[in-house]
């Protein structure tokens, strides 16, 4: 304890003498220091004393230069502070004047970051701080001794004077920029307008940046969407939505930026940079009469062809109606013309782009446009098809043009009957002057096409008249019958009792025949009407099976139509050639009993009669079905091959020819399809003589309660004959 405490004696002692040594040392600095003469000190009064005299001035390259400092100047910027000598270095007090080459104030000695702080002007990386030419030299912009801060309101550079001092150098651009939507929110002090600082001080964005165009255009989206999108205070002020900003990303313009190509438009291409105007103004880049302009940036050859069209004539006259670029191909959500999701594609372009216009009633009673082109074009062979799927058929531009549209008078259009030839041609190769007989938007209109009018009305009566007729008589007869067999249930009329043999009434040929020719046919409608009623229901279902539905209609509408005439004539040949074919065609021809058996039947279901006729092998019905069959059978044939073979028969035929075709193919399916549901469905299945259905079509036989009710007189010449050939059989043993 006692060496522990003279060892801490010792080390006070030490620690005293050195701290005593070092104040000494400091004094005698001081002192040093106060006696010793200055050499290159400079006190601001010492300048003053000759440069505040407001008539000193010096020659420089010939010219005289004012040597005076406004003291009151100096003292309000901010640089008070500081001495004449912390900028105008290397003087001497002694030496008047002063050295010939003085040395230039270099404003990076104090502010290093100046470079950084000023992207904006992109050569000042290059800047050495010591003058310069404009853009580089700080003094430029900023001024010697009447430097004022940013912070002061009457400063230059404060936020609501950068605009103006900008402009000193950036002349046309202050014009431009003070037009703008930004400038007019920037000076009614609406929250987050820009100024030029706002987009400028990212150096990205600035034309003449290092950076390549690419890099550059997607800084410069990026800092219109850091407002639009981005700034939700900012997008609640504005018109367009937040969905329909973002759906220039979709875009094919955002496509190809994202692809690498820098020639791609992104906003400020079609929004300019400076001369942001809504689009409502008539000076707006995007403005309705200014978007052909707009789009021609990129788009010279097309906005051409635009220009010379009708389209571009009723734009230039002042039509707010006639559809510029952006109403058929969409705004920020353009789309390549062969995506799906265009306005444009090929399966859109009829029902989104052209039938708005084509369609209205404003516009008809206006421009005296015709309303129905749409409606007949989708009504015809190519816009069913259009409807269907099918990315081959012609839809408006294949025959109008795309940009290039003019009116049918025009002797350049693609639809003057002078080039419809050529146009056809396109995709009817071999296309012929017949192939402009005819209109081409066909209605049933009696004014435009008298025949196709008179057929359509003929074939409508006659459906109305043969299925109505067809429909009473069922009803009639099933109301009969089904009485007649309610009243054997309940034994007021004694049922008969039947045997329970069967007889031969479809032999295995004319089995195959049927079957071939029940399912070509089934085949035939379900295709048919797909085409004809692509939007249908039942029709969509079918689509959506299958991306290939539409072209697998075709082929089995083809395949089925083939098998149909290769059956019709295979039962020519068997009705010809086969012992029991030309019995079944004997049978069925029409005979005057059958008239007689019609009125009976009516007078039997009327209850006029209470005998009913005793019908053969094939009665009334069945032959009425039968030749129904072989008429339709022929008629559908011929017309399917003309609509087939269009090239061909349209060339030989005309062009109304083959819709005079088209429409007797049309009316006749009706007409079958509704024969077979009314008439031939009744007998075999709902008939309450055979109900739930006559089993002939696979079995080939009936029974003989079935031949008591259909075929009684074939039945009785049966047993007639069944029983003379057992006498026979008895008198030969």
């Amino acid at each position: 304890m006692i060496i522990a405490k003279k060892e801490l004696s010792r080390k006070s002692k030490g620690n005293f003498s050195r701290i005593k040594f070092n104040l000494i040392q400091i004094f005698i600095i001081a002192l040093i220091i106060a006696y010793t003469p200055s050499v290159s000190s400079q006190s601001n009064e010492d300048c003053l004393a000759c440069h505040e005299d407001n008539t000193l001035t010096t020659e420089r390259k010939g010219k005289e230069v004012s040597l005076y400092v406004n003291v009151k100047v100096l003292q309000n910027s901010p640089h008070k502070n500081l001495s004449c000598v912390s900028c105008h270095i290397g003087f001497n007090t002694e030496d008047l004047p002063h050295k010939e080459n003085i040395q230039p104030i270099n404003c990076l000695s104090c502010h290093k970051d100046a470079r950084v702080k000023h992207q904006f002007h992109p050569q000042m990386k290059k800047a050495d701080g010591i003058d310069g030419p404009e853009g580089v030299s700080c003094k430029t912009c900023h001024g010697t001794h009447d430097i004022v801060s940013p912070k002061v309101k009457t400063s230059k550079w404060a936020a609501g004077n950068i605009v103006q001092s900008c402009g000193q150098c950036h002349k046309a651009i202050k014009e431009t920029f003070i037009t703008s939507k930004h400038y007019q929110g920037f000076t009614s002090g609406v929250l987050g307008s820009p100024n030029c600082l706002s987009c400028h001080k990212n150096a990205l964005v600035t034309r003449h940046s290092v950076v390549d165009s690419l890099q550059r255009k997607n800084a410069q989206e990026k800092l219109c969407l850091s407002c639009h999108l981005d700034n939700e205070e900012i997008r609640s002020k504005t018109a367009p939505s937040a969905k329909f900003i973002t759906a220039y990303d979709l875009s094919v313009h955002a496509s190809e930026i994202m692809k690498g190509n820098p020639k791609a438009a992104t906003c400020i291409d079609c929004h300019t940079a400076h001369g942001v105007i809504p689009g409502s103004d008539q000076k707006s880049t995007v403005n309705k009469f200014n978007i052909p302009n707009t789009c021609s940036k990129c788009h010279e050859g097309i906005a051409k062809e635009y220009n010379e069209s009708i389209h571009g004539e009723y734009v230039s006259n002042g039509s707010k109606e006639a559809p510029v670029c952006t109403d058929c191909h969409g705004e920020h959500n353009i789309f390549r013309h062969n995506d799906p999701r265009s306005p444009v594609a090929y399966k859109n372009l009829s029902r989104e782009v052209c039938s708005p216009c084509h369609s209205s009633v404003k516009l008809e009673a206006k421009y005296g446009i015709n309303t129905d082109r749409y409606k007949t074009f989708s009504d015809s062979y190519h816009g069913l098809a259009i409807k269907g799927g099918s990315l081959e058929v012609a839809n408006c531009a294949s025959c109008h043009g795309s940009h290039n549209i003019k009116p049918s008078s025009d002797p350049t259009s693609r639809v003057n009957k002078a080039n419809l030839v050529k146009t056809c041609g396109t995709c009817h190769p071999g296309a012929n002057t017949n192939f402009t007989v005819g209109n081409i938007h066909v209605t049933l209109e009696e004014k435009d096409e008298p025949i196709l009018y008179w057929l359509a009305t003929m074939y409508i009566s006659l459906i109305v008249v043969v299925i109505g007729g067809m429909f009473l008589h069922n009803a009639i007869d099933f109301v009969r019958k089904a009485k007649i067999k309610k009243l054997k249930q309940r034994g007021n009329i004694e049922s008969e009792e039947h045997g329970h043999s069967l007889y031969l009434r479809m032999s295995f040929s004319e089995r195959i025949q049927h079957s071939a020719l029940a399912v070509s046919f089934i085949l035939l409608v379900i295709t048919g009407f797909m085409l004809r009623y692509p939007d249908s229901w039942w029709v969509s279902h079918i689509r959506d099976l299958s991306e290939h539905a539409f072209t697998l209609r075709s082929l089995i509408h083809r395949i089925s139509a083939v098998i149909m005439v290769a059956i019709s004539l295979y039962h020519i040949y068997y009705i010809s050639f086969t012992e029991r074919g030309r019995h079944l065609i004997k049978d069925l021809l029409p005979k005057y009993q059958d008239i007689v058996d019609a009125i009976g039947v009516a007078k039997f279901n009327l209850g006029i009669s209470k005998e009913k006729p005793l019908l053969d092998r094939f009665s009334y019905v069945e032959k009425a079905e039968y030749w129904a069959l072989i008429w339709g059978t022929i008629l559908m044939s011929v017309t399917g091959v003309i609509l087939w073979f269009d090239n061909t028969f349209i060339g030989l035929l005309t062009k109304l020819g083959w819709d005079v075709a088209r429409t007797i193919h049309y009316y006749e399916a009706w007409l079958a399809f509704l024969s077979i549901i009314v008439w031939h469905f009744y007998f075999i299945i709902f008939n309450p003589d055979v109900y739930p259905m006559n089993t002939a079509w696979f079995s080939g036989t009936i029974s003989e309660e079935e031949m008591i009710h259909e075929h009684p007189k074939e039945l009785e010449r049966i047993i007639a004959s069944k029983a003379k050939s057992i006498d026979e059989s008895t008198e030969e043993s």
